[in-house]
């Protein structure tokens, strides 16, 4: 289980590094004491499920966060368990323009008397052990929010692709075109397997109307341009931080063209080593 602990310098960009994480396949908690660590880490290994996880620790624990460093040598001598930190950190003058923007309390508020410089220096000298012991340390003083992710990306990922999760959809133009789509493609113009007796009945699910439906050179074609526009489209998207790409196909009722194509379209983005999930919306409706 790949187990990575987020932490570092309150207002440096803890909880939009947790989220890219998310997106990207882990499972995410935020403000988690140290001491509950390992034994959540035990708990995701018996469940077997879960294989990624993302905890954020951080100075908010108060006292309880400074047995992190027990926590941590306590999952590296577990067996089936990575655990690596990352910590991250900014400079004084931009935490301090981040908590004047969000008019947000730093969590040394108190012990500072309210003074911001002196609780972010605080915690830099409470934190420098943790983060001399990190595995990996971003400074996200001049990073954009795409450009975080491009770090956390290249970090926790074996290529830029692997980001994103596509999802492709079958739709019925009847019914509407889906408000969450991000391309739309129809088939309506392709030979409708409902005039067949024999297959007005089954869907797309079947193996039957799928042979029929691509049984035709335009379908193939059409399908061959589709995968094009997609593949040259996808990188585009990942560039920008798009961690979600949802593909929809309509077609008259949604059960039949369309939901051909979402599941050849989710079976090629398969074979290419992509996380791909596959929604018919209309399949079980009369």
């Amino acid at each position: 289980m790949e187990f990575v602990i987020v932490t570092g310098m309150s207002g440096s960009g803890k909880s939009s590094a947790v989220r890219f994480l998310e997106d990207i396949g882990f499972f995410c908690i935020d403000n988690m004491p140290p001491a509950l660590i390992p034994s959540f880490a035990e708990l995701c290994s018996e469940n077997g499920e879960i294989t990624r996880v993302a905890i954020v620790t951080d100075i908010r624990g108060g006292a309880m966060f400074f047995e992190l460093p027990e926590c941590v040598e306590s999952l590296k001598n577990t067996d089936g368990i990575d655990v690596r930190v990352l910590f991250l950190e900014a400079s004084e003058d931009v935490l301090i323009n981040r908590y004047s923007e969000t008019r947000r309390k730093h969590p040394l508020d108190e012990a500072s008397n309210g003074d911001i410089a002196k609780a972010i220096a605080a915690e830099a000298e409470l934190l420098r052990d943790v983060r001399a012991n990190a595995d990996y340390i971003i400074d996200s003083t001049l990073l954009t929010s795409t450009q975080l992710k491009e770090q956390i990306a290249a970090l926790f990922l074996d290529k830029p692709t692997d980001r994103m999760v596509i999802s492709c959809m079958s739709f019925g133009f009847k019914y509407g075109v889906p408000k969450e789509a991000d391309l739309v493609f129809d088939v309506r113009c392709l030979p409708n397997p409902f005039y067949i007796p024999e297959l007005k009945h089954k869907t797309g699910l079947d193996s039957e109307v799928r042979s029929y439906v691509m049984s035709f050179p335009q379908s193939v074609e059409y399908e061959k341009k589709i995968r094009e526009m997609v593949d040259f489209l996808i990188p585009q998207f990942v560039r920008e931080g798009k961690s979600r790409l949802v593909i929809a196909f309509g077609c008259t009722g949604g059960k039949h063209r369309s939901a051909t194509f979402a599941l050849r379209t989710a079976d090629y983005y398969r074979e290419k080593g992509m996380r791909v999930n596959v929604v018919h919306r209309e399949i079980g409706v009369r």
